[in-house]
């Protein structure tokens, strides 16, 4: 089996004990975000799994959004992070 070089870990831990690795990131070419993939790259960001410029350049983000998703994440949730709950979390 080949592997990737990559900066940085290939897995790391997240709080509830679940093990999230860079094969578990969305495709770089995702253009339809639904909350569990946002949540899966915040997650990655948050715990340091890819660098937060490399997560805004893999996935063509713009600096707001992406903390909007963290701060979201944080404050309120994985539930914060649907497109139908924005009002609701404000």
């Amino acid at each position: 089996m080949y592997l990737k070089k990559a900066n940085g870990p290939r897995t790391v831990m997240l709080d509830d004990g679940r093990i999230l690795s860079r094969a578990d990131l969305p495709p770089s070419n995702t253009y339809r975000w639904v909350a569990s993939r946002k949540a899966v790259v915040v997650d990655a960001v948050v715990h340091q799994l890819i660098s937060r410029e490399e997560a805004l350049v893999r996935y063509a983000l713009s600096e707001e959004e992406l903390d909007a998703w963290i701060a979201a994440s944080l404050q309120h949730g994985r539930d914060a992070l649907k497109a139908t709950a924005v009002q609701k979390f404000r």
